[in-house]
């Protein structure tokens, strides 16, 4: 079912692409796996999980591609790390990256592309405010996997991996971030939609 411009009505801006199909899909698929690991190389080290562009670029490529495309970018993007292509964060890649504390937040980037496409798909990307609560909740979503996997890792590292070392570890440093990072997407995207409008 369409509206007076002829788009479907639970539309995310993938599909105001003219053309549409399983190669146009895979095309957003891939850009979307590429996209992620391009911003996963902005990086802040820090031990023993860095500060990156990628949930950034989770949250685009979600809202973005919408819940199914995003989730097969994010898993595409994972699969594809671990077979060995730089793409996680300093450039690291192959199985090993399963032993890094930080990759049970890679994990988490599937779903939290899932949710992020889901809410999309139902508008919550057009007005900044719905957007920054959608940003906000799907950015969240990565420290679900990522909390637990970091204290398991710790733990094998013989570190302290009690709750407040892991939450000191792992997500205290990264709400300001976070919260930045969710505010631009925020704003990116409605603006988006703006000039999408006025093609």
């Amino acid at each position: 079912m369409t509206n007076a411009t002829g788009f479907a009505r639970r539309a995310v801006l993938a599909d105001r692409i003219r053309t549409s199909g399983l190669a146009t899909d895979a095309a957003l698929v891939a850009g979307g796996a590429l996209f992620t690991a391009a911003l996963a190389q902005l990086e802040v080290p820090m031990w023993p999980v860095p500060v990156t562009g990628q949930t950034l670029a989770v949250v685009l490529v979600g809202a973005t591609l919408g819940a199914r495309r995003g989730m097969l970018a994010l898993l595409v993007y994972a699969v594809a790390g671990l077979a060995g292509a730089p793409f996680f964060a300093d450039m690291q890649g192959g199985l090993q990256a399963l032993a890094l504390p930080s990759f049970g937040y890679v994990i988490g980037f599937v779903p939290a592309a899932g949710v992020i496409g889901w809410l999309a798909r139902r508008n919550w990307d057009r007005k900044v405010g719905r957007a920054t609560v959608a940003m906000l909740l799907a950015s969240a979503i990565p420290f679900v996997t990522g909390l637990p996997y970091l204290a398991v890792a710790l733990g094998a590292l013989g570190l302290p991996n009690d709750l407040q070392s892991v939450l000191a570890a792992g997500l205290y440093p990264f709400i300001v971030g976070g919260v930045a990072k969710a505010l631009i997407a925020a704003g990116v995207l409605p603006l988006a939609w703006k000039l999408v409008g006025r093609r």
